[in-house]
């Protein structure tokens, strides 16, 4: 199953230098029945994107944890066996156990440095938003604006390089 796992820059560091990945929790997001039955209508590949967005804004949720934020999501897609699915925490959840290998990888998704301001104000009203304050709400959909970047795992290195 193709999952997404949300994830920040350090985390992406730490991939690439280990070759794998253990997600916070065990937490991705995926095409799951649950998100399938959630929208009236939708091809696979649109599916999968709501579940990529999801990530991404799980990824906000780790940049506003960290101590001394570097603002870029970044989502980790990967090709994993097995996964519980958890409907009880939301559609797209779902749990996987032990780390994700780097050949397990298929894609990394990060935010473009354009970003970075969206990102800083949405990840510091995160919680307001999902309580409903409009203001966090509005903040939130400014970053969800920014389309993440697609890199093949072969250009990760030369990505952080470049950072």
């Amino acid at each position: 199953m193709r999952v997404y796992l949300p994830a920040t820059l350090p985390m992406l560091r730490q991939l690439a230098e280990d070759k794998q990945l253990q997600p916070l929790g065990g937490t991705a997001f995926a095409l799951t029945p649950a998100l399938r039955e959630s929208y009236a209508s939708g091809d696979t590949e649109e599916l999968e994107y709501a579940a990529m967005r999801e990530a991404a804004r799980a990824s906000l949720r780790l940049i506003a944890g960290e101590e001394k934020p570097e603002l870029r999501r970044v989502v980790i897609s990967a090709d994993v066996d097995e996964v519980t699915l958890r409907p009880d925490l939301d559609h797209a959840v779902v749990k996987i156990s032990g780390p994700v290998q780097w050949k397990q990888i298929a894609a990394v998704h990060v935010d473009a440095a354009e970003a970075e301001d969206a990102v800083r104000a949405a990840a510091e009203v995160i919680d307001a938003a999902d309580l409903g304050d409009p203001d966090a709400e509005f903040a939130l959909g400014d970053a969800e604006d920014h389309e993440l970047a697609w890199y093949a795992p072969q250009e990760v290195p030369f990505l952080l390089e470049l950072m």
